[in-house]
């Protein structure tokens, strides 16, 4: 159905058409500490629309985003399968570019360096900006990254500009979906690059989202769920051509963009880019292909809830892995709290000793699994499945089993 109400973040068309309907849910990196939990949690309305007129898929809601992301619970350093991922991207395009001394390297949401330390330690200049202060603070202090704390767009992109700092090179992973203003975010990017640069971007692919039902992406911080019609028509708005794209498996299903400034020379679109185009024009625009994947969630939904059903019948103990935000989603979505599930682990120390929103488990070390040695433990950050299940081989060699629930509810045990 059209709400004639919610206007494009993208292109400021009004009328777009819901999708999906979670409900009211509390901020999903929202962690409470202890003293909190008495406290009344603040919910948001979190619905998912599609604009016919530009294909960008967004939630309506829009939370301030110093609230936020001026302190934040996530940091990219804690995963394994992050590290190499950053590490990999840095080193193929200090080859690419031919970067060195004289060169400039920046990141968009640099979070606590992860990426940048790899330019840094091959002596390339680089600048972080990051919101977030307790996370710019660890970059800064324990990676000496030289990080500005403030939310990036046209106007702190004219600042740089102003004082010199032209980019070879400008990262932005996972970032432009968090966005408000995207037309500000996107037009400072032009601004902030050298005539030769290019800005190298990734976001969740939102055709993955779809076809392997990973609902719980969707989350008050996650606004825009890109395909890359939509990146095409947000880019040449602001005078920027898309060059290349790639899609990654990282995150359950990446699109990594390079973008150049539109009066660069010698502007080169690769077939990568004309073929991707091609093959979404079969789907982007169909509202068809959108209800679909409502009725995809809502029968997750079921399968999932009576599995739970079904264990806690049978008096089975059931964990949780990750206190994260997709974790949040799903588990405020279904309705599951401590009545069927015990306590959530997570690897980051920063999230330990907290509470998860709206559910109120507390969050310990994945230690924990094996004290406790809980007969399943339900798997949230299964996008990094393979990393974790690795981590806990110890805990299946018990007998222990995790639930993995998407992109289909699956049991892993050990030899599986």
């Amino acid at each position: 159905m059209s709400n004639q109400q919610v206007v494009c973040r993208s292109c400021h068309h009004p009328g777009l058409t819901s999708i999906l309907d979670l409900g009211r849910t509390p901020l999903a990196n929202a962690l409470i500490t202890p003293e909190q939990l008495s406290e009344a949690e603040e919910m948001y309305p979190l619905e998912l629309f599609f604009c016919a007129n530009c294909t960008l898929v967004q939630i309506s809601e829009t939370v301030a985003p110093e609230k936020l992301f001026r302190e934040y619970f996530y940091r990219s350093s804690f995963s394994d399968t992050m590290l190499r991922h950053a590490e990999s991207v840095a080193r193929e395009l200090m080859s690419s570019r031919k970067l060195d001394t004289g060169s400039l390297v920046v990141e968009i949401a640099s979070n606590d360096g992860y990426l940048l330390q790899y330019y840094k330690q091959a002596g390339v200049p680089v600048l972080g900006i990051e919101p977030a202060t307790n996370i710019a603070r660890i970059a800064s202090e324990e990676r000496g990254i030289e990080t500005v704390t403030e939310f990036f767009g046209n106007e702190l992109a004219k600042t740089l500009a102003e004082d010199g700092r032209h980019a070879d090179v400008i990262h932005a992973n996972n970032v432009l979906a968090h966005v408000a203003d995207l037309n500000g975010f996107v037009s400072g990017l032009p601004l902030l690059l050298k005539e030769t640069g290019i800005a190298v971007i990734e976001v969740p692919y939102l055709k993955d989202m779809i076809d392997l039902t990973e609902f719980d992406t969707i989350y008050h911080e996650h606004l825009c769920y890109f395909s890359l019609s939509a990146l095409d028509h947000l880019f040449r708005r602001h005078s920027l051509v898309i060059t290349d794209v790639a899609r990654l498996p990282i995150h359950g299903g990446t699109l990594r963009i390079t973008a150049s400034r539109n009066d660069a020379a010698a502007v080169q679109i690769a077939s990568a880019v004309t073929q991707l185009m091609e093959e979404e024009s079969e789907w982007v625009g169909s509202e068809d292909f959108y209800r679909g994947f409502g009725e995809k969630v809502e029968r997750l939904r079921k399968e999932l809830l009576t599995l739970l059903k079904q264990l806690k019948v049978a008096g089975k103990r059931i964990a949780v892995y990750g206190a994260s935000a997709k974790g949040s989603t799903l588990m405020n979505y279904l309705g599951i709290d401590g009545r069927t599930l015990d306590f959530v682990v997570d690897r980051s120390t920063v999230k330990q000793g907290h509470y998860t929103p709206g559910t109120h488990l507390r969050i310990y070390p994945p230690e924990k699994l094996l004290e406790e040695a809980p007969d399943y433990v339900l798997l949230l950050t299964w996008n990094f499945a393979e990393e974790i299940l690795a981590q806990q081989a110890e805990y299946l060699k018990l007998g222990g089993r995790f639930i993995v629930p998407i992109p289909e509810v699956r049991i892993v045990e050990a030899g599986a």
